[in-house]
């Protein structure tokens, strides 16, 4: 599925929201509560499972199942931009925090996000699950079992909370360098 190339705007500090614009015909899909404001000429599609139209009933079942056992609903929202101009439709987290936009063409086509996180993504990103692997770290690491997983190569956008930093981590190098 070809993704939808969105350009947007990232208002605010503690409580940041990300305002996206989309041009004709063009939709993002979201959590569902998770939008604050939209221009007339924007309409929203319900859809069953996650985010992608493409997989079918089974798919569609089977990944709002995964959905239910994060504790999301059953169903996310689309938005689609149905006129001939620009419109704008803006997204908010429920708790403080910075909306960090995130690639995944740059990003290797997939990252996996602590469960909650996902606010916002280009039309054609699939949101599902990831489950921990490691008991002790799934009991006692504070992030439990079950987390997201974003898969695509569009722009999705996620809330952190807390102070940010960006990271770069250096290539490994093998111990034969000098």
């Amino acid at each position: 599925m070809q993704m939808h190339e969105v350009d947007y705007k990232i208002v605010g500090d503690d409580m940041q929201f990300v305002e996206i614009e989309l041009d004709p015909q063009e939709a993002v899909v979201a959590e569902a509560g998770s939008m604050m404001y939209m221009q007339d000429g924007i309409e929203m599609d319900t859809i069953f499972g996650t985010g992608t139209q493409d997989q079918g009933f089974l798919g569609s079942l089977l990944g709002a199942g995964k959905r239910v056992l994060t504790g999301e609903s059953l169903f996310m929202t689309v938005f689609h931009n149905q006129t001939g101009g620009k419109r704008h439709v803006a997204f908010a987290a429920p708790i403080p925090g910075k909306v960090v936009p995130l690639q995944l063409a740059e990003l290797g086509g997939e990252i996996i996000a602590q469960k909650d996180s996902f606010l916002v993504a280009a039309k054609g990103v699939e949101i599902g699950i990831a489950f921990q692997k490691k008991l002790g770290v799934g009991l006692f690491g504070g992030e439990g079992f079950i987390m997201q997983r974003l898969q695509g190569d569009g722009f999705t956008f996620v809330n952190a909370c807390g102070t940010l930093i960006e990271a770069v981590f250096p290539e490994p190098q093998s111990r034969g360098d000098a």
